[in-house]
């Protein structure tokens, strides 16, 4: 998946924005919290970085497609291999799924404002 790509497919998702940070990365967010990275040092050492459940971080790592993401594997986060490791409606189910994790975790006011239910 292309960088652009990437970006419109993290900015598709409801609520869905964008911060350059770190370096000229690109960080993805959803009610201020994280749910994928691109670009900047990410670029330098490998792919995409983002939130995956816990059995997805498993399997990732496990098959060699994905690498515990620096500073943030303990939060279950991935960087994979590299931009093409993964076919595209397979890296954007993932991307949706990082979205939905962190919505999760976002307090009930939070979704209502942002209109995520």
């Amino acid at each position: 998946m292309t960088p652009k790509t990437f970006e419109t497919r993290c900015l598709r998702l409801p609520a869905a924005t964008k911060v350059v940070q770190w370096e000229g990365t690109s960080v993805f967010k959803v009610g201020g919290k994280m749910f994928a990275i691109s670009g900047g040092y990410t670029a330098s050492s490998g792919g995409y970085m983002f939130k995956v459940s816990n059995m997805a971080y498993s399997m990732l790592i496990e098959h060699g497609l994905a690498r515990p993401a620096p500073y943030l594997a303990r939060a279950k986060w991935v960087q994979l291999v590299s931009n093409n490791a993964l076919p595209d409606a397979e890296l954007t189910a993932y991307l949706v799924q990082a979205h939905a994790l962190i919505v999760a975790k976002l307090t009930r006011k939070s979704r209502k404002t942002l209109g995520l239910g």
